[in-house]
């Protein structure tokens, strides 16, 4: 994401992905000696947790600190040191539910790299240890993914901001993972029927992706900072828009991306059977022969050519353009609420840039 210069005083993007990883860096280190007397095998699974909270964008974390100066523009000494880790709570979230996803949806890799339950698989095998070696992997992955979310509670719960800004944030927090696990399950659900018509696909895509990567952390740092019930309202009419966005973008760059942008294989979600709102749109405009195909192939293995043909398939079906279609109009009914939003005018700013870079990216 790139931020004008003109906004360098108020947001140092790159500087901001900094401190919030020596937020997670500094957490893991806490976690890692309060586990040290479980031994080696703790450690190996601390070690992954450490892998799993590195990189990425901050975008969940970058929402919540907007929300939270959206109301309270400047935080400054011990309350911004104390934002700042309630910011990377919810990486935490994010990197207990990539952890998981991984696992659901059989990848090989996440970030260029091997994914925690293939890492743990291979250590498996590498050791000739008995038993099979997916189910240790299996283990591994389901064990991480809830290790890390119950540190998202904790890292929240003890961010350092006064109790009584925390609890509702904390509220907040607590339906975000109720929806995030029941999206999530709704997935699953939808891709072993087979079918998902737009509608299911979009509510997949809402409750699964949108609410937790964009309003909701808004929510987060507007509860944090004591926001009234009509500017919560207000970075709803924001967020969920733009939420819906950033996963629609998403769900292109699953099909069209760069993997060497994306760090996912070529068409990742074809392989892994995703039953997106691109598919269902395609499903229901490509020709009949062509959307059996498109239909047969999805959750297969597929080489270059296969990919290739499916894209076509897709892109000729009108899909692809029409998604694009809908990123714009969700993207200017998020801009519109924004401008209406009851809240600091140089948040305002920041979070229109930020709306760009979510939904304009390239991997």
């Amino acid at each position: 994401m790139s931020i004008p210069a003109s906004h360098a005083a108020s947001w140092d993007q790159a500087d901001f992905r900094e401190r919030v990883q020596r937020a997670l860096d500094e957490f893991v280190d806490e976690q890692q000696q309060r586990l040290a007397p479980l031994g080696d095998d703790a450690a190996r699974l601390l070690e992954e947790a450490r892998v799993s909270v590195k990189g990425g964008k901050r975008l969940r974390a970058a929402f919540c600190q907007w929300g939270y100066r959206a109301v309270d523009p400047t935080p400054g000494g011990d309350e911004a040191r104390a934002l700042l880790r309630a910011c990377a709570s919810l990486e935490l979230l994010h990197a207990s539910a990539l952890v998981h996803d991984d696992y659901m949806d059989a990848s090989d890799t996440r970030r260029g790299r091997p994914t925690t339950h293939r890492t743990f698989a291979a250590r498996h095998r590498g050791s000739a240890w008995s038993g099979r070696s997916e189910q240790y992997g299996a283990a591994a992955a389901i064990l991480l993914g809830d290790l890390v979310l119950s540190w998202a509670d904790e890292l929240l719960r003890r961010c350092g901001l006064p109790l009584d800004r925390v609890e509702p944030a904390l509220a907040v927090f607590d339906l975000t993972r109720s929806e995030v696990i029941a999206g999530q399950f709704m997935d699953v659900s939808v891709q072993a029927r087979g079918a998902a018509d737009v509608d299911a696909a979009m509510t997949v895509l809402r409750y699964k992706s949108a609410k937790y990567s964009v309003e909701r952390p808004l929510h987060v740092g507007a509860a944090l900072a004591g926001a009234s019930p009509e500017v919560v309202a207000d970075l709803a009419a924001f967020g969920l828009p733009l939420g819906e966005a950033f996963q629609l973008r998403d769900d292109l760059l699953g099909v069209f991306g760069d993997p060497t942008t994306t760090g996912k294989p070529a068409g990742d979600d074809l392989v892994e059977g995703k039953r997106t709102v691109l598919v269902a749109l395609a499903l229901d405009a490509a020709p009949p022969a062509a959307a059996r195909l498109l239909d047969d192939s999805l959750g297969h293995p597929l080489d270059d050519a296969a990919v290739a043909r499916l894209r076509d398939i897709i892109d000729s079906s009108g899909a692809r353009a029409q998604v694009e279609q809908v990123i714009d109009r969700l993207s200017a009914l998020a801009l519109s609420a924004l401008d209406r939003a009851r809240i600091d005018d140089g948040a305002r700013s920041v979070l229109r840039d930020l709306a760009a870079a979510t939904t304009q990216r390239a991997g």
